[in-house]
């Protein structure tokens, strides 16, 4: 868990002080890109919570699901049809689930 937030802590310092650009051509790439790594984060910490975490899934689940959105995106962009819209929104439901079943643990946790 240590390790979690200290990588937590020197991702977000990076995040701040590197200044990173992403072309606008990138930007529907990035986007579902990022919100499918931030839903593996969020479900790997409900798993370590049910005692269930397991590294090679949340690798293989962090890094497949930023290339599968961002290749659905590429693809959408090329058929001219908005696709990724479809994993915003698949991944932030996912997201928001991952979030409430974090919460009731932690809730359940405060109360033993």
């Amino acid at each position: 868990m240590m390790i979690a937030i200290l990588g937590l802590i020197i991702g977000l310092l990076i995040g701040i002080f590197v200044p990173i650009h992403i072309p606008q051509a990138y930007s529907n790439y990035a986007a579902v890109a990022i919100l499918a790594a931030l839903d593996s984060i969020m479900g790997g910490f409900a798993a370590s919570l049910e005692g269930k975490f397991n590294i090679r899934i949340f690798l293989s689940g962090f890094f497949g699901n930023a290339l599968m959105a961002a290749l659905l995106a590429y693809i959408g962009d090329k058929l001219g049809i908005q696709i990724y819209l479809a994993a915003i929104f698949a991944f932030g439901n996912r997201i928001f689930l991952n979030f409430a079943t974090i919460r009731r643990k932690l809730l359940k946790l405060e109360e033993e």
